[in-house]
C-alpha cells in the first residue's frame, strides 16, 4: 500500500511517501514559503523521485492538528480534493498521537507534547494497551506545562510516564518537572518532522 502523508500544521511540517511502513521519500518544509504555495511542488517532487503519480497513491494520511488553523485547513482541503478525484481513502491522524507512537519506553502511560508558544503546550496523555496500541486518556489540550505535569501525575497515579516531545525544554524548564525527575523520568525528544510517523 502506498501512503502519501502530509503535515501542514506547523512550520516544521512536510510530506512523506511510504510503502506500508517503509519510507520511500520525504520533503521537510524547510523554507519560509506558505504551505499553500510550497505543498504541491514538494509533493510533485517526492512522487517524481519514486516514479509515481497521485493516481498511484492508495491512501492519503493527513495531520489534523493541533497546530495552526490555516495550516490544518491547507492539509485537510488538499487531501479531501484528492480523495474525491481519485476515490481514495483518507486517514486523519493527530500530531500528538504520532508523537506518542514514537515513544521507545515501556511505561503504562505516554505523555506527548508540542510547543504551542506563549508558555503553553499542545498535549495529551495516552494509556498503553495490548499490542502496543495507545488509548487517549482525555481530550487533547492547550495548557501550561506545569498544569499538564500536575494533570498527568494525578491521572497516572503511581504509574510511571514516558514523556515524548518535539520540544522537551517546554517541560524540563517547568518548576514542576522536578517531581518527575525524582522518579528518574526523562523526556524523549522526537523530530518535529512528523509526516513519516503520520504515514
Amino acid at each position: 500500500m502506498l501512503i502519501l502523508a502530509l503535515d501542514t500544521c506547523d512550520p516544521r511540517g512536510g510530506v512523506a511517501l511510504l510503502r506500508e511502513e517503509s519510507l520511500l521519500s520525504a520533503a521537510p518544509h524547510s523554507t519560509d514559503q506558505d504551505y499553500s504555495s510550497w505543498l504541491l511542488p514538494a509533493i510533485t517532487g517526492i512522487l517524481a523521485s519514486a516514479g509515481l503519480a497521485l493516481r498511484d497513491i492508495d491512501i492519503f494520511a493527513v495531520a489534523t492538528g493541533p497546530g495552526s488553523f490555516t495550516g490544518v485547513r491547507v492539509g485537510l482541503t488538499t487531501v479531501k480534493a484528492w480523495s474525491e478525484v481519485y476515490a481514495r481513502r483518507i486517514a486523519s491522524v493527530s500530531r500528538l498521537e504520532a508523537i506518542a507512537s514514537e515513544s521507545n519506553g515501556t511505561s503504562a502511560y505516554v505523555a506527548a507534547s508540542i510547543d504551542a508558544r506563549r508558555n503553553q503546550i499542545f498535549a495529551a496523555l495516552y494509556r498503553r494497551q495490548a499490542a502496543g496500541l495507545l488509548e487517549r486518556v482525555d481530550d487533547e489540550m492547550v495548557i501550561a506545562p506545569d498544569k499538564f505535569l500536575e494533570w498527568c501525575s494525578a491521572n497516572a497515579a503511581a504509574e510511571k510516564i514516558d514523556w515524548v516531545s518535539t520540544d522537551p525544554e517546554c517541560l524540563t524548564q517547568a518548576p514542576q518537572w522536578s517531581s518527575r525527575l525524582a522518579l528518574h523520568e526523562t523526556v524523549q525528544e522526537v523530530s518535529p518532522f512528523l509526516a513519516p510517523p503520520i504515514g
